[in-house]
């Protein structure tokens, strides 16, 4: 998962995006900088959020699309590793917004679920658009 992640240069990867139906999240935010921030989720649960923060997001489900969102500036994730261990992990600004972010793939939600019905209708009919001009 971490090399699909990265060859779409992105910063986390939910295991549904690519296919396998499973509730597992990868996250790198420093892109490969730091091999020991590489943090696999399995099961993960925000269990705590505090403060708020305001950043454009974009999807790898969407590419091409960013919108500002408004997430949690602070939070708790609960998970397993790989060898089935619980632990906790806490980050902020984006390791925050990458743990929120992957855990609503998880939970069948995308970033855009987040902004306004108007911009979220008019990234569908930019899509749609694509779609039908053979673009997408």
């Amino acid at each position: 998962m971490f090399e699909s992640m990265y060859a779409a240069r992105g910063v986390g990867l939910a295991a549904p995006q690519i296919g396998i139906s499973r509730r597992i999240a990868v996250v790198d935010v420093t892109f490969k900088e730091d091999p020991d921030a590489k943090i696999v989720l399995i099961n993960p649960e925000i269990i705590h959020k505090e403060g708020r923060h305001t950043q454009s997001e974009g999807c790898l489900s969407i590419p091409d699309f960013r919108e500002n969102v408004n997430r949690a500036k602070v939070v708790t994730v609960r998970a397993q590793d790989l060898t089935g261990q619980v632990f906790e992990k806490t980050g902020d600004e984006l390791l925050a917004r990458a743990f929120q972010h992957e855990t609503d793939h998880l939970n069948g939600k995308l970033y855009i679920s987040h902004i306004s019905a108007l911009k979220r209708d008019l990234i569908k009919r930019k899509i749609r658009k694509l779609v039908k001009a053979g673009e997408w």
